[in-house]
């Protein structure tokens, strides 16, 4: 399934800074960024569970938001977009 994930970390503290290179970093082990804090990504069920689980040892519940928005098995083709695209896309092949 292609999930939507969006995040919004207070790093008006020392320890912000931290949590949004780490919320960071779990974002880019399982999608690829299109925006600053927008992440697509293909997953399955129980990898939305590991990642959760993840955050959940991450971001501070009292000043930290993770949003997580599920666009089905075909939600490529449910996203629009407007001027650049210079995202990668995860289905198609990458030749490194």
């Amino acid at each position: 399934m292609m999930m939507l994930i969006t995040y919004d970390v207070d790093f008006t503290d020392k320890s912000g800074a931290s949590r949004l290179r780490k919320v960071a970093k779990i974002c880019t082990n399982y999608g690829v960024r299109v925006q600053n804090s927008v992440f697509e990504m293909f997953i399955d069920p129980a990898q939305l569970v590991a990642i959760k689980s993840e955050f959940s040892k991450v971001i501070d519940p009292t000043k930290d938001s993770v949003r997580f928005y599920n666009l089905g098995n075909n939600g490529e083709h449910r996203v629009e977009y407007m001027g650049i695209d210079d995202s990668i896309h995860q289905r198609d092949t990458l030749i490194l």
